[in-house]
């Protein structure tokens, strides 16, 4: 099981923000086996164009969860890319993704919950990790080969290699979950005015999804981290 804190630095630049873990383990995360999970993704979709049919994206931003990560990345000038997402499969009926299994879990979880989640293939991972938040001078090479200077403030996750993953440039191209992933961690990012409730539920549902294409997973924590 890993070992994950928070820094000093993290609780005083981010009071009241919350991170959300889960690290399972002997995961069979074949595309073959998710016809069940395929299922629930459809049932998804099917639900979140009914409860939002009527929605505009002011309607999108008036939910708590969504405006107070609309808040956060306002702060850097960006848009929360769950709130395009979420826009995508209600107003344009498009689908979500199919990269793999585990990937589609928190995919499938995150447009229902809104909490912003990535996932990590622990066998990449080195060491201890720590909850953090970005310095001047901070770079991490993202997924898809592109560097970045990370903004400053911004919180992140580093292990003892360097930065993993951060909420504005997502994550790190050492270590997101591939399709040969059978042990992963999931944190879930949930700065300060993010319903506790929304990250207790993110956590429950990858959980449950993950069990219903590889029902021998093992949990090997499940748990919250409070700045």
């Amino acid at each position: 099981m890993l070992t994950i804190t928070g820094t000093e630095e993290w609780k005083s630049a981010h009071p009241g923000a919350v991170i959300g873990l889960l690290e399972v383990s002997r995961v069979t995360n074949n595309r073959a086996s998710s016809s069940t999970l395929d299922d629930r993704k459809r049932e998804v979709e099917s639900r979140l164009r009914a409860k939002y049919k009527d929605f505009s994206r002011q309607d999108f931003l008036s939910i708590p969860a969504m405006a107070a990560y609309q808040k956060y990345y306002k702060r850097f000038s960006k848009t929360y890319h769950v709130l395009l997402q979420l826009e995508s499969i209600v107003l344009k009926g498009k689908s979500l993704p199919n990269v793999s299994p585990l990937v589609d879990a928190n995919f499938t979880a995150e447009v229902e919950t809104l909490a912003l989640t990535a996932g990590h293939d622990v066998s990449k991972l080195s060491g201890s990790i720590v909850m953090d938040v970005a310095r001047a001078g901070d770079q991490f090479t993202q997924m898809g080969g592109a560097v970045k200077s990370a903004l400053v403030g911004d919180m992140v996750m580093r292990d003892e290699l360097g930065m993993c993953c951060s909420i504005i440039h997502g994550q790190d191209e050492r270590s997101p979950i591939t399709p040969e992933t059978t042990h992963a961690l999931y944190v879930v990012y949930a700065p300060s005015e993010v319903p506790v409730e929304a990250v207790q539920a993110q956590l429950q549902k990858i959980e449950e999804h993950i069990h219903l294409f590889s029902p021998e997973a093992v949990t090997e924590q499940s748990r919250l981290l409070f700045a």
